[in-house]
């Protein structure tokens, strides 16, 4: 069963970039996209994808803030972000909301494959770079379980 994903992302190459590179997997459907926070919140619940790949810095509402809304409204949703912002602050307080894992902007070329097959499988992944930054958090159950 493909896993269902809703695409959050203000910059629209970018956006394209994310759903190209999953679209070539037949394991991954594009349910949904957005470019704000509110509307990724909006249609997360609509939705009910199973991951949400979501910015840090969207307007109208940002992407620390939109993750503790989807996962009050979809505590199912596995959340992964993918940010330009390295700061251990910010990805600190990004985990802290019960994401799967934060993707470098950066690294997503290399990264955005691995971090969503991780997630699937129930583990957390971190870009390298931000590794020892001591910002691991218990794994998650698998998203089929």
């Amino acid at each position: 069963m493909a896993t269902r994903v809703l695409v959050v992302e203000d910059f629209e190459q970018f956006q394209r970039f994310i759903c190209s590179t999953l679209g070539k997997k037949p394991d991954f459907q594009i349910v949904g996209e957005a470019s704000d926070g509110l509307e990724a919140v909006r249609k997360a619940e609509a939705l009910r994808p199973d991951l949400v790949m979501l910015d840090l810095g969207l307007p109208t509402l940002n992407g620390i803030e939109a993750a503790r809304r989807i996962r009050k409204l979809c505590p199912d949703c596995a959340i992964l972000f993918v940010s330009q912002v390295s700061s251990a602050e910010a990805v600190r307080e990004a985990l802290s909301t019960g994401a799967a894992g934060y993707v470098l902007k950066t690294r997503a070329t290399s990264d955005l494959l691995a971090a969503v097959e991780a997630v699937r499988e129930g583990r957390q992944f971190v870009s390298v770079g931000l590794l020892g930054q001591d910002l691991i958090h218990a794994p998650r159950p698998p998203m089929d379980a």
